[in-house]
Order: C-alpha cells, then sequence, then structure tokens
C-alpha cells in the first residue's frame, strides 16, 4: 500500500503543479521583465531563449494538429470538416455537442425502494429518480453503446492487468535478484518472444482462433485477458527486471543484516524503488487490454466488443457519421491521454533503465 499511497501523491502534487502553472508562468514572466530593466538578464539570452520556445510551440502545434482536426470534425453538425472539398476548416461549421451527447447518452441515476422493519410494520421509501443528463432535450433521439463498450473494455483490462502483474512482478524480481539454473536461458527466451510477435502476427491469429474455437473460449472475455497478459508478460518482465537491476543490492545487504525476511525486502525496499518501473509496467499492461483491436474484432461477438472494435463498428452500422465517430474517438482516447498527461514522469523513469543514481 505504501507504492500506491507514493504513487497517489506525487500524481496529486501533478495535479497541483498543472493548475498552478499559469501563475508560475507570470511570475517568471515578471521576474524576467524585472531583470532586463535592472541589467541582470541579457535581453539577448531572453530573445534566443524565446526563439527556441516559439519553434518548440509550432512543433508541438503541427504534432497535435491532427488531434484538433478530429476535435474540429466532432463538434461539427455533420462532420464536414473532415472531407471537405473546400479545404481544411480551422473551425467546426454549425458548432455542437450533440456527437458527444450521443457518445455518453443519458446518464440517469434510477429510483430505489428502500424498506424498513418496525414493530412488525414494513415501511419503505421510494427514492426519487434523477436525470443529471437526458440528451433528449438537445434533440439527440438515439445513443450509442458507448457504456457497454466501456464496462466490456473494464472487463478485460483489468483482469489482464491483475493476471500479467502477478506474474510480472515476481517474475522480475527473481530475474533480477536470484541465481538459478537456466537464468541466462529464460532471459534470452523473454528477449526472442518480445521480438517474434510481429513477424507471425498473422500466423498466431489464425492459430489463437482455431484453439480458441475448438475449446470453446472464443467471445470470451476472462480468455482474452489471459491472451492479453500472456503476450504482455515477456517485454514487460524484462523493463521491470532491467529497473529492478538498478536498484543497490547493498540495501538488501543491510536489511538481511537486520533480520528482515524475504518477503519483508521485497514489499518495503525493492518494491518502493521500483515504483516508477511499477508504474510504467502497469500502465502498458493496462493499455495492452484497452486498446488492443485485432484480436478482439476476432474472437468477440457484437455483445462483448470492447471499445476499439465498437469505435470501428460505426463504419460499417452508420455509413461512417464523422462527427459522432470523431466524438467516439475523442471520448475513448480521453483516458489515456490524462494518463500518460500525470504518469509522463514514471514513464520516463521507468524507461531510463536505472533505478537510482550514485
Amino acid at each position: 500500500m505504501s507504492v500506491l499511497s507514493d504513487i497517489a501523491a506525487e500524481v496529486k502534487d501533478d495535479v497541483r503543479a498543472v493548475a498552478q502553472t499559469p501563475v508560475e508562468a507570470i511570475k517568471d514572466a515578471r521576474y524576467t521583465l524585472d531583470g532586463i530593466r535592472e541589467g541582470r538578464v541579457s535581453a539577448a539570452s531572453v530573445a534566443k531563449t524565446a526563439g527556441v520556445t516559439a519553434g518548440a510551440v509550432v512543433v508541438v502545434a503541427l504534432l497535435l494538429f491532427p488531434l484538433y482536426w478530429v476535435a474540429v470534425g466532432a463538434f461539427s453538425g455533420t462532420g464536414a470538416s473532415l472531407y471537405s472539398s473546400s479545404g481544411i476548416r480551422l473551425w467546426p461549421s454549425d458548432p455542437t455537442i450533440r456527437p458527444f451527447l450521443w457518445v455518453v447518452g443519458d446518464i440517469i441515476v434510477p429510483s430505489y425502494r428502500i424498506t424498513f422493519g418496525l414493530g412488525g410494520y414494513e415501511l419503505f421509501v421510494q427514492t426519487p429518480k434523477l436525470a443529471l443528463l437526458d440528451v433528449s432535450n438537445y434533440g439527440v433521439t438515439e445513443t450509442s453503446n458507448f457504456k457497454k463498450f466501456f464496462v466490456n473494455s473494464l472487463t478485460v483490462a483489468i483482469p489482464t492487468v491483475l493476471l500479467a502483474m502477478s506474474l510480472i512482478v515476481p517474475g522480475a524480481y527473481a530475474l533480477s535478484r536470484r541465481k538459478f539454473i537456466g537464468r541466462s536461458k529464460i532471459l534470452y527466451g523473454y528477449v526472442l518472444f518480445t521480438q517474434i510477435g510481429g513477424g507471425l502476427g498473422v500466423a498466431l491469429l489464425i492459430a489463437l482462433y482455431a484453439l480458441f474455437v475448438q475449446y470453446g473460449f472464443n467471445d470470451n472475455k476472462l480468455a482474452l485477458s489471459a491472451y492479453y497478459a500472456a503476450t504482455a508478460v515477456p517485454f514487460n518482465t524484462w523493463l521491470l527486471k532491467t529497473y529492478m537491476d538498478g536498484i543497490p543490492v547493498s540495501y538488501e545487504e543491510a536489511a538481511m543484516m537486520d533480520g528482515a525476511p524475504s518477503w519483508k525486502i521485497v514489499t518495503e525496499i525493492i518494491l518502493p524503488l521500483s515504483k516508477a518501473g511499477l508504474a510504467t509496467v502497469f500502465i502498458f499492461t493496462f493499455l495492452t487490454g484497452w486498446t488492443e483491436f485485432v484480436v478482439a474484432q476476432t474472437l468477440l461477438s457484437t455483445d462483448n466488443y470492447t471499445l476499439p472494435v465498437g469505435l470501428y463498428s460505426l463504419v460499417g452500422r452508420y455509413s461512417i457519421p464523422w462527427a459522432r465517430f470523431s466524438a467516439f474517438a475523442l471520448t475513448f482516447a480521453a483516458p489515456i491521454m490524462l494518463i500518460y498527461l500525470f504518469a509522463q514522469r514514471y514513464i520516463e523513469g521507468g524507461l531510463s533503465f536505472g533505478g537510482m543514481e550514485g
């Protein structure tokens, strides 16, 4: 729990830092202007920094433009901004939020009957039905299946994380800290499995589908989670193992000298010092189950579609309604963007292949 609490505290600090960024930027600008007036800061160095910053902003804007273009299509009434023959529009035609209302649908708290027993009598209280969002008030007559797809994606991604992490963490620790027969061969096997998947993708997919159908596992979300976990284990175990290699062995030796058992060394030393690597592996594993399309589209039926497959199903079902398609895609991608925004320090640290310095 200490690892989770540390991560939660740092995420809280990140949220606070993001909220205070405009204030800090204004303070820095005032300090720079005062320094130029007083001669403490060179105007040339400020101009150079401003030029580099402007160039970086231009590059970032170009990289983010496709996302902005999709957003323009999502907020337009028909999505025509995406395929207009008159060129790219920088502002949505007939701006509206109806495509997003179509995606999220009604948000209603149902009515509940609460029963009390009192002196042989039965009393009940009927709670009111609350409509927090009734999309019919905004001219939306039908809604998407986003909620069902969202639940399906969660019921695939969460077991994927649980199954994978239960193998990745002990496997990474054993490969990093323990010496045993066949250890080097297992490491080579892990590297091999991280490389051959793409080359054998089609053949593996055909074989996987045949096996799932033969044993009755097709259209089974738990079986799909087990497959995702299996594909996530080799690379993420190697990644976490490499991160744990950077933790000094002297910490464990000192704990052993104090009489700490092995499980306590792992939970109170190795895991807390590996939180950046753990967070990175957790995110990668979760995204494996959250965003994978090909296998899910092959094995799942319509009722069990996950979000990527549900997004693709809009193409044939509605003859590519671009505004709705764009709104669905942005809503689907929003959690992923937030995860990367607040977890970037862990991803960068986890990919640095070193737990500590010095």
